[in-house]
């Protein structure tokens, strides 16, 4: 068995003899993207979650969604056919709220930008939740919602240039839907930035400190974290010292994956959360005349000239390519390994892939 945590610099995947849920004692899962997509289904994933935990493996799910009360979230996951309870589910809103909890004593007044989930989340840490800038808030705190409007934004903003901290549960950019990427709550902070030139704190991914108090939460001492999103998921879990298993159910796709930068790397790839329940082959690096060459399971990728060559002679040239999930594993290593010689200026052309598991 193969379990350690990365490196930062690491240009290969790790491989692992048992399934994850065996190698490993507790799952971090993120939830849009990998659990479910909006209120789309996500094939395998009740499969995948349902199996780690019959494993054993302890369960968190750590989402940047601060809109949810833990209970909505086990609820939501039960249409899912997930199984889970309140105390596996760590918001951003819970990270927020414990984040403010180090700059401002309990009890004090904080106005929400956001749903009923962080307002829960605040009233559980102690603080006094106002509804108005007049109300003289020591903190603003927004996450996103969809009840939240202009009203709402406006009044964090009469806070915020009035003298008040202000604190979000994340900045993701966008949202995954069923009909595409929506806004989300980062964009809606930017609003806030942009119109009183402060920046704010942040939680929730890519920042290490949610996946630390998720842990600490569920405990278990060799955690895995699982995520769709290269600059969220993996960049925080990277940070925080904790192996990642990516996903192509949400938004990083399989070409993100194979040009990822080393901080966005994830240690583990598969299609999807079938990847909970398998061996994952230790990548083999070898050199011949022609340079080093990676194989992973049955597969065997190189890059010669800036072309990526798979096992069999063909080269990525063309705007598609369909490969297997070894295949997949063995490019990702040799990319890696040329773009961190030859800089990210070198990159080898890769064409939108469709992987096979």
């Amino acid at each position: 068995m193969t379990a350690p945590a990365p490196s930062p610099g690491a240009a290969v995947l790790l491989g692992s003899d048992l399934p994850l849920a065996q190698a490993y004692d507790v799952a971090l899962l993120d939830l849009d993207g990998v659990c479910f997509a909006g209120d789309a289904r996500v094939e395998h994933a009740a499969a995948g979650v349902n199996g780690a935990r019959d494993c054993g493996m302890r369960l968190s799910f750590v989402t940047n969604n601060a809109s949810r009360a833990p209970q909505t979230v086990v609820d939501k996951l039960a249409r899912n056919d997930i199984r889970a309870v309140p105390g596996e589910i760590f918001s951003a809103a819970m990270d927020a709220a414990a984040l403010l909890g180090e700059h401002i004593p309990a009890g004090s007044p904080v106005l929400v930008v956001g749903g009923e989930g962080l307002r829960d989340a605040l009233t559980a840490e102690g603080f006094a939740v106002v509804e108005s800038a007049d109300d003289r808030p020591a903190a603003v705190v927004q996450g996103w919602d969809p009840a939240v409007d202009w009203a709402m934004m406006s009044e964090g903003l009469y806070a915020v240039t009035g003298g008040a901290i202000h604190v979000a549960t994340n900045l993701d950019a966008t949202l995954p839907t069923e009909r595409g990427f929506a806004l989300g709550n980062g964009s809606l902070v930017a609003a806030i930035v942009n119109a009183s030139g402060r920046e704010p704190l942040a939680g929730g991914k890519p920042f290490p400190g949610i996946y630390e108090r998720a842990l600490a939460r569920a405990g278990g001492s060799r955690p895995l974290a699982v995520g769709d999103r290269l600059n969220t998921d993996h960049v925080g879990a990277r940070a925080a010292g904790i192996p990642g298993l990516h996903v192509l159910t949400g938004v990083s796709t399989a070409r993100d994956v194979v040009l990822a930068r080393p901080e966005e790397r994830p240690a583990y790839l598969h299609t999807d959360l079938r990847g909970l329940l398998e061996p994952h082959p230790v990548p083999v690096r070898e050199v011949d005349d022609e340079g080093s060459s990676w194989t992973a399971g049955a597969a065997r990728c190189r890059v010669r000239e800036g072309v990526a060559v798979l096992d069999d002679g063909a080269a990525l040239t063309a705007k598609e390519a369909e490969i297997s999930l070894d295949a997949y594993r063995a490019l990702a290593c040799a990319v890696w390994e040329h773009l961190d010689q030859h800089g990210e200026d070198s990159a080898p052309a890769v064409p939108d892939l469709r992987v096979r598991a």
